[in-house]
């Protein structure tokens, strides 16, 4: 609980007259002035605050304590970082741009300004820009699985599949776990027309993560793009995700995802059978897309 600053205390004289009549006596308020020290301990206990709400994803309640927080400590780039992930999180990008860039003034070598920031571009439709920002980053701190995943994605978005497919690659050497750059390393071996090395990648991914829509209905297209024998699977799976993510039965959602042509096309004459006609049908009536970019690494 943050202190109370201001306390207004009373102070009355007490004492009677000869006459036994009270005089009259106004009250003085006492204002306590907290030391640099109390400020500086408040601001970092509402942070630790705004930190427990980001990671609850209230993102918006995060925001307004973090810009607290600069408020309190406006020298203290830590802050300013933490305000402007919150706000990034809630959709506010003027704003995480501007403290973004205070982030940065205050602490030029801060890797994680340079990762928000690419973060930031790449999310405003700038992949280009997001790759010098990221690369500045990574030169700083080159341990950042997420930083490589985003940069895997920006290098996509500019058509440089080798590229991309060696950054994937480098955030799941860094996170083991880290299944939504193995599936994204397979969206790229996919459409360079290696698609049993993707398949392979695909599998590996359902066993980090087995009820994924992502690497289901991709692994279904390509089952059912290497002939028969994989048809019964790529039925059953593709079955199973549209039930879990009703969005991927749109060509236009699995674009945002960062699908290439070819794996579309693909999924497009695999939706087309007419087993799956019952999913299909209910994942259209289901399907709300909401615009993301690519696959959202996991905290």
């Amino acid at each position: 609980m943050a202190p109370r600053w201001l306390r207004a205390i009373p102070l009355v004289a007490l004492g009677l007259s000869l006459s036994q009549t009270p005089p009259a006596h106004a009250l003085v308020p006492y204002t306590y002035v907290p030391q640099q020290q109390e400020l500086e301990a408040a601001g970092l206990g509402i942070a630790q605050a705004a930190a427990r709400l980001l990671r609850l994803g209230q993102a918006e309640d995060a925001a307004r304590l973090a810009a607290l927080t600069v408020r309190l400590l406006p020298n203290d780039p830590r802050g300013w970082l933490l305000l402007a992930e919150a706000q990034l999180r809630s959709n506010q990008l003027k704003e995480a741009a501007a403290s973004l860039a205070r982030a940065k003034e205050l602490d030029p070598r801060n890797a994680g300004i340079w990762f928000a920031e690419g973060s930031l571009a790449l999310r405003d439709g700038r992949p280009a820009e997001a790759i010098g920002l990221l690369e500045q980053g990574l030169r700083l701190d080159g341990r950042s699985a997420s930083a490589y995943f985003d940069l895997g994605n920006a290098h996509i978005l500019t058509d440089r599949p080798a590229q991309a497919l060696k950054a994937f690659e480098r955030a799941s050497q860094l996170r083991k776990d880290f299944w939504e750059a193995i599936n994204n390393q397979a969206l790229v071996l996919y459409e360079q027309g290696r698609t049993r090395d993707a398949i392979d990648r695909w599998r590996k991914v359902l066993g980090i993560k087995p009820d994924a829509a992502e690497p289901n209905l991709a692994l279904a297209a390509g089952l059912f793009n290497s002939g028969a024998e994989g048809r019964q699977e790529a039925l059953e799976r593709a079955g199973k995700a549209l039930n879990a993510e009703p969005n991927y039965v749109l060509e236009s959602y699995q674009k945002e995802q960062l699908w290439g042509p070819r794996l579309r096309s693909t999924t497009q004459i695999l939706l087309q059978q007419a087993e799956l006609k019952p999913y299909v049908d209910r994942a259209m009536a289901n399907a709300s897309p909401e615009g993301d970019l690519g696959a959202e690494p996991e905290e």
